[in-house]
């Protein structure tokens, strides 16, 4: 790798942090090398898409990532539950109201079906007993 292409990448995975940390305080030590040792065949090219060329920070703020994701997640089902569980709660943190997140997962149902949707308002429920009171909204 040139000297440019090396600045270049490190400046993505700066870009990259900065967002991830803007979503989930817990990752801003993320380590890309560390990910490298659990996926050993994850192209580099992936992990720059991931982390400083895809996520535009200008763009989309994190709470509306996040009620984006949880329209995904329910989608998918219960195959996505753990997901959903967790985006739920960062969802939560960033921002978004429990009304917006229930509002998020019944308009799934049109896209998802009726089951889907149900299992992620069961979620959901069980994420909003677990927050304290004042994210009521």
């Amino acid at each position: 790798m040139t000297d440019d292409l090396a600045k270049m990448f490190s400046a993505w995975m700066e870009q990259g942090q900065k967002m991830a940390s803007a979503f989930m305080p817990g990752m801003e030590n993320f380590d890309a090398k560390a990910m490298e040792k659990f996926f050993p065949a994850m192209p580099k090219e992936l992990l720059e898409m991931w982390f400083g060329k895809t996520f535009n920070p200008e763009g989309l703020d994190a709470r509306t990532r996040f009620l984006v994701t949880i329209a995904a997640l329910t989608v998918l089902g219960p195959v996505g539950e753990p997901q959903l569980r967790m985006t739920i709660k960062n969802g939560l943190a960033a921002g978004a109201t429990k009304r917006e997140i229930a509002e998020v997962i019944w308009q799934m149902s049109m896209f998802g079906g009726l089951p889907a949707m149900q299992k992620a308002l069961e979620v959901a429920q069980s994420v909003f007993a677990e927050m304290p009171e004042e994210k009521d909204a």
